[in-house]
């Protein structure tokens, strides 16, 4: 496990990393996940061994630290995972990110395109205001102090175990405000700076999720939609054959 200081009073942003050829691949969770337990299953199969790898934890999750005074925005996420790869000496890194990662990713490669010459995206949030269903809209329907007293115990009795096992890892209050901070958006939002980036993009979505908002748009900017057969919104997990296949180029 590698560390990085993301803020003035010393909090520290971290990841494991496995050792490879360059250009190395950069793994980013979801909102109250944590990066290896999706992703090391997908970075050791034969086809994309032998790569760099750094699984990094947002603040907030995972073994990264939770400040109390950091506003966990996507921005604030963005420059604290370029601290992370300042600090790594890693350029020109292959972004794989799922859910809130995703969005975190575009907001990267737009504020530090020598960061980034490629996105897998995994149904990443584009719009601000996502539909009542997400779980980000269900954290963010609380007061920040009713959640941490309250809300944090029922959202983990209602998204189940496996989500669960993770977000009960992340500190609460940096739960809230990273959700807020999704539903919020960037300026501009997500989904347009991710038609004007340059590099490489491919988005995943999972069959089980339905057809992707805006996707004509988003493919006459150059970006390839993978529709992953028998997935929902985790594809790693659903359809690692197609995800790995997607990461690795063959797909």
């Amino acid at each position: 496990m590698q560390q990085a200081t993301f803020d003035s009073r010393g909090s520290h942003i971290r990841w494991t990393e496995v050792p490879g050829a360059e250009p190395a691949r950069v793994y980013l969770h979801g909102l109250g996940s944590m990066s290896a337990i999706y992703h090391a299953h997908i970075a050791a199969r034969p086809e994309l061994a032998g790569r760099r790898s750094l699984f990094v934890d947002f603040p907030g999750h995972g073994t990264s630290d939770r400040p109390r005074d950091f506003g966990y925005t996507l921005e604030e996420h963005a420059d604290a995972v370029a601290a992370a790869l300042d600090a790594a000496r890693v350029t020109g890194a292959e972004l794989i990110a799922h859910s809130m990662g995703g969005a975190v990713g575009v907001v990267l490669a737009h504020r530090r395109p020598d960061l980034v010459t490629r996105l897998v995206l995994t149904e990443a949030n584009l719009d601000a205001s996502p539909p009542p269903t997400a779980g980000s809209s269900g954290i963010a329907a609380y007061e920040e102090d009713e959640f941490v007293e309250k809300g944090h115990a029922r959202v983990l009795d209602a998204v189940g175990p496996l989500w669960a096992a993770t977000m009960r890892l992340a500190d609460p209050r940096a739960l809230h405000r990273s959700a807020v901070g999704l539903r919020r958006g960037s300026e501009p939002v997500m989904r347009t700076l991710l038609e004007g980036l340059t590099v490489d993009r491919v988005f995943l979505q999972g069959e089980y999720s339905g057809e992707l908002a805006g996707r004509v748009r988003l493919e006459a900017a150059g970006v390839r939609v993978v529709t992953v057969p028998g997935a929902g919104h985790n594809v790693m997990f659903d359809n690692p054959d197609a995800f790995a296949a997607a990461v690795a180029g063959t797909a």
